[in-house]
């Protein structure tokens, strides 16, 4: 069956003076990354770039009028695919050999993944499709040729360090169990919290390579007393703190028993 070709590759929205949400439309939910553009003062920053089908410095070139920071919370394809496109590459030190030799395989085709990831996303609440992707970037695409580009981090972060913009600074949380090193970033004075895939407001993977079901249930109960304001999280739409609470307090029932 014919695959559309898409006129565009990203769509964007304004969240506020400073924050830009980028996603992939054309892309299923399960891989669909929440991208966030931070306008600071001295430079700017990128949290997670996307699968990289498609150039997203080219599709955001009028935001960048700055130095960038590119950011990865932790190194799924999903979330790591553009990172290569850009000068200063930031990751946890527990995933930089991840994202400087990625994986075999990204898969843009269910059945490209393994059967146990495919089992467990299925009973995790994530239906999967044949595709993973609507449409293609070009003619000529090829799903199955597709790979995460390597991407050699130039910085790598832990607990505590800070992403200074100028005028804004994010500290690094270390949030182990969707993935070792995943991390969020916690600006204190706003309230505002980047949590990559440690929360979101959907089904949380604990099952996938790497993932640690204990590590995962510490990071709730810290995410719980942080005082937050609001969650941009790596997928699906953002939200306060009492649902942040609600999320964790579901996941803890769930695992802490």
């Amino acid at each position: 069956m014919a695959v559309a070709i898409a006129d565009r590759w990203f769509e964007r929205r304004r969240i506020d003076d400073d924050i830009t949400l980028i996603w992939e439309p054309h892309v299923d939910p399960l891989i669909r990354c929440n991208i966030w553009h931070v306008r600071g003062r001295d430079r700017d920053l990128m949290v997670d770039t996307g699968l990289g089908i498609a150039s997203l410095r080219a599709a955001a070139r009028d935001l960048l009028a700055k130095p960038v920071i590119a950011l990865a919370t932790h190194t799924h394809y999903d979330h790591s695919g553009s990172m290569n496109e850009f000068a200063e590459r930031v990751v946890h030190r527990a995933e930089a050999a991840t994202l400087a030799e990625p994986p075999p395989w990204a898969a843009l085709r269910a059945a490209d993944m393994p059967a146990t990831i495919r089992r467990m996303l299925t009973d995790a609440g994530y239906p999967l499709g044949e595709a993973l992707v609507t449409a293609y970037p070009h003619p000529g695409f090829d799903p199955g040729a597709f790979r995460t580009p390597p991407a050699a981090p130039t910085r790598l972060v832990d607990e505590g360090d800070i992403i200074d913009l100028g005028n804004r600074a994010f500290e690094v949380l270390h949030l182990p169990g969707h993935s070792p090193g995943s991390i969020g970033l916690f600006e204190a004075e706003s309230g505002v919290l980047f949590s990559g895939d440690a929360i979101y407001d959907g089904p949380l993977l604990d099952e996938l390579p790497g993932s640690d079901i204990a590590a995962y249930v510490a990071t709730m109960r810290r995410l719980k007393a942080l005082s937050v304001s609001v969650v941009h999280g790596g997928h699906d739409p953002s939200f306060g703190r009492a649902r942040l609470l609600a999320i964790a307090d579901a996941y803890l029932a769930r695992r802490a028993a």
